[in-house]
């Protein structure tokens, strides 16, 4: 599972949003299929040839407890490969213990990055346990998957070694990154290295270094050799100091590939999860600060679909782990940041412009955190792999949805005793219901308003701090009631500047229990939340 540390509080945003005329002219629906004592599994990785789905690695347990002691255990490590036969809905599995050490430690552990390239499925590093080290640790290696080979020896039950090979290299040590590719070149975005046990209160039992880049490299791989080459590190604090969260590849307005991060943890300002999205093309990349994504933060199944005749690029996320979500109507910030059951669509339009769409269809459960969807063979697809929306038919089985987290709570974090959620082995056919009418989906204004307003910190006893998106200097007025509509404060700010700002105020009217409205207001540009003090 991801890490993560939570804080208190839950803000209601009161007219954030609203159904307006913006039309999603899709929906998705998920069918579940069952197999025989399939094990569960989360935060794995995977490679598909044919019918058969190959899991390698992750948890087999659920989230991760806050106590060090209990927290990424050995026992709870997938040390397993899990090849699901799709066709005949059955498994089979082998040990990866038989493998060299090395291998078999790597391949066990939990938030891997990978990539699949036609036969073979690249692994870099990962998180989890070595016993060699006696340690936990960040491995600083990757390793070649023969996905074809693998399958035909746990089929044969024949030794599976000759189908790994690994190649060492400390720029590898990452966990909670994202590999991608574009073109020809491999891109390991984000992440972080994270040595010792992990601790929820900071305590010295770990260290932790986020990598801030994008590392580039070649791979060469002749199926005898393997060769990496490195290409480019890229350093931009700004916009990578993220891990555990969504990278999906994207087509651009201009009909260039390329990629998009979303959302993801840390803020340095706050122990929140970012917002912002950031556009990556081979030859730069671009912070979005001009959308906001109010749902499914943290890593969670996601399908890429575009349609060149809307020349609209959707990236889809199912469920997981936000520090928003919906109750009748009303989206709520809560910074315990819970799981949650939306599908949520985040669509760039034809003017670049990019908005958030909660779709009709949610998750059957508190599910999602930490799964993967897996597409089918033999769909229209784009060369960077995005699913073509317009020559896919309507009711088409488009993939499937394994595994992940199931939790019997939204907030379990500070109760949880290893028995609230648990690595499950849902596994669902999902379906693109393409809509025969016009009908409006849920968009979140805030998502691409120009506040893009957050508060913290959650309780506040008196202190607020306004994270704001400021477009054109002026003054900044801060108007504060409560539930009567009595107003109890009213500030004025003179802004200087544009840009991002961080504003701390404290009133001293706010120090009691209650819950208060508060509107920020700067030129036409207002947002309104209510705001909750325990």
């Amino acid at each position: 599972m991801k890490f993560f540390i939570n804080i208190f509080f839950i803000i209601i945003i009161a007219i954030s949003s609203t159904i307006i005329n913006f039309s999603q002219n899709f929906d998705l629906h998920l069918n579940p299929v069952y197999i025989d004592n399939l094990p569960g599994v989360q935060s794995y990785t995977y490679g598909k040839i044919d019918e058969f789905i190959v899991i390698i690695g992750g948890r087999t347990d659920g989230l991760h407890r806050r106590q060090p002691v209990f927290s990424f255990d050995y026992d709870g490590k997938n040390k397993n490969i899990i090849v699901i036969d799709t066709k005949n809905k059955t498994y089979f599995s082998n040990s990866v213990l038989t493998l060299n050490s090395k291998i078999a430690e790597q391949i066990s552990s939990t938030n891997i990055q990978f990539y699949q390239e036609n036969d073979y499925l690249y692994l870099i590093g990962g998180y989890g346990f070595s016993p060699t080290l006696n340690n936990h640790v960040t491995y600083p290696a990757l390793v070649a998957v023969n996905l074809r080979g693998l399958i035909n020896s746990i089929k044969k039950d024949e030794d599976i070694s000759s189908n790994f090979r690994i190649y060492e290299d400390d720029l590898f040590a990452v966990t909670g990154g994202y590999l991608e590719k574009i073109i020809d070149v491999f891109y390991l975005i984000g992440g972080h290295k994270f040595t010792g046990r992990y601790n929820p209160m900071g305590g010295p039992s770990f260290t932790q270094q986020y990598t801030n880049e994008i590392r580039k490299f070649t791979i060469k791989n002749d199926d005898i050799n393997l060769f990496v080459n490195h290409i480019e590190q890229v350093n931009d604090e700004s916009a990578f100091h993220r891990r555990d969260y969504n990278v999906l590849p994207q087509i651009f307005p201009d009909g260039s590939f390329g990629l998009t991060a979303f959302s993801g943890v840390f803020r340095p300002e706050a122990d929140i999860p970012y917002l912002s999205a950031v556009e990556i093309t081979a030859d730069k990349h671009l912070v979005r600060d001009d959308f906001a994504q109010y749902l499914n933060h943290y890593h969670c199944a996601h399908i890429p679909l575009y349609s060149s005749n809307a020349n609209e690029m959707h990236s889809v996320f199912f469920g997981g782990i936000a520090q928003y979500h919906y109750e009748d109507g009303v989206l709520i910030q809560d910074d315990n940041v819970p799981f949650v059951n939306s599908i949520a669509s985040v669509t760039r339009f034809s003017d670049n412009s990019m908005k958030e769409f909660k779709l009709n269809s949610e998750m059957p459960g508190l599910l999602g955190a930490s799964a993967e969807f897996i597409s089918i063979d033999n769909l229209p697809k784009y060369g960077n792999g995005v699913l073509n929306y317009d020559d896919i038919g309507d009711s088409v089985l488009i993939g499937y949805i394994f595994g992940g987290i199931n939790s019997s709570e939204p907030n379990i974090f500070f109760t949880d005793d290893g028995t609230k959620s648990e690595a499950t082995s849902n596994l669902f056919e999902v379906y693109l219901i393409k809509k025969k009418s016009s009908s409006v989906s849920q968009h979140i204004e805030q998502s691409s308003g120009k506040l893009r307003m957050q508060l913290f910190p959650m309780p506040g006893n008196g202190e607020v701090n306004f994270s704001l998106n400021i477009e054109k200097p002026g003054l900044l007025n801060i108007s504060i009631s409560d539930l009567s509509g009595k107003q109890l404060i009213k500030d004025i700010i003179q802004i200087e500047n544009s840009g991002r700002f961080l504003i701390k105020k404290f009133y001293k009217e706010l120090m009691h229990t209650g819950t208060y409205f508060i509107t920020v207001t700067i030129g036409n540009d207002t947002a309104t939340q209510v705001y909750i003090f325990n």
